[in-house]
C-alpha cells in the first residue's frame, strides 16, 4: 500500500496510514545542511586543484650595487622565484663578460656556486647566516624593490672558504628539479665550510656576493687532496 503524506500548515500532519509527516521546518534544515556539505567540498576541491584564480607573483629581478674595497662599483643581480623558493645570482667578474652563478633553493635549503667558464657545480648545505642574508630578498612577494644601493663604509664584508670534497661527482637526478637545470652536463661536487686552506692548498677561484643587508661575502674554494 502506497503512502500519501501531506503538510497543509507548520504543525505536523499526519498521514492517511496514520504515521505522522515530517515537519516541514526539519525537511528545511535538511536541504541546506546538504547544499552547505556540497559547496563545502566543491570549495576544497577548487582550492586543492588551484583553480580558485590564486596566482605566485613572477619571477622578480633586483639590481644590487655596492662598492668593493678598492671603491669600484660592483653590478650584481638576484632572480628571485617565490613559487620555487630560489634566488639565483648572477656575478660577473670585473674586466671580464663571465658572468658566475649562485642559486640558493630555501625550500631544500641548498646553494649551488656555478664559477663562470666552467664545467662544474659546487654543492653546499644553508646554514643560518644564509638565510638571514636573504630575507630582504624574500620579504612581502608585494613590496617591488627592484635596487638595492650601498656604499662601502656602510657594508660588513667577510671571507669564507669552502673546501670542496673530492671523489665520485654526485648524481645530478638525486637533485631538485632547479639544481638539476643549472648543472646540466656538468660535474657536481659537495663543498664545506672551513677555517681556510693549509700553505701548501691553493685556493681555486672566488665569488663576491654582496647582500641587500649590508653584507658582502667572498667564497674561495679549494680542492681537499685526493
Amino acid at each position: 500500500m502506497v503512502r500519501c503524506c501531506t503538510a497543509s500548515s507548520l504543525e505536523d500532519s499526519p498521514c492517511v496510514d496514520g504515521s505522522p509527516a515530517l515537519p516541514i521546518q526539519f525537511r528545511h534544515r535538511a536541504l541546506w545542511g546538504s547544499l552547505t556539505a556540497v559547496l563545502l567540498l566543491v570549495i576544497i576541491v577548487l582550492s586543492v586543484t588551484g583553480r580558485l584564480g590564486f596566482r605566485w607573483p613572477g619571477p622578480q629581478v633586483i639590481r644590487i650595487t655596492a662598492l668593493d674595497s678598492t671603491g669600484s662599483l660592483v653590478n650584481q643581480s638576484a632572480t628571485v622565484e617565490q613559487r620555487d623558493s630560489t634566488v639565483t645570482y648572477s656575478v660577473t667578474s670585473r674586466g671580464t663578460n663571465r658572468t658566475s652563478t649562485m642559486l640558493f633553493d630555501i625550500r631544500h635549503g641548498v646553494i649551488c656556486y656555478k664559477p663562470d667558464s666552467q664545467r662544474t657545480c659546487f654543492l653546499r648545505k644553508m646554514d643560518s647566516s644564509d638565510y638571514e642574508n636573504l630575507q630582504a630578498l624574500l620579504g612581502d612577494p608585494t613590496q617591488k624593490v627592484s635596487q638595492f644601493w650601498f656604499l662601502g663604509n656602510e657594508t660588513q664584508r667577510f671571507t669564507e672558504f669552502l673546501e670542496v670534497l673530492g671523489g665520485k661527482p654526485v648524481d645530478i637526478s638525486s637533485l631538485p628539479g632547479s639544481l638539476q637545470s643549472l648543472c646540466l652536463q656538468s660535474s657536481t661536487y659537495w663543498a664545506r665550510k672551513a677555517a681556510g686552506p693549509a700553505k701548501q692548498r691553493l685556493i681555486y677561484f672566488c665569488i663576491d656576493i654582496c647582500f641587500p643587508n649590508n653584507v658582502c661575502v667572498s667564497v674561495c674554494f679549494y680542492y681537499l687532496p685526493e
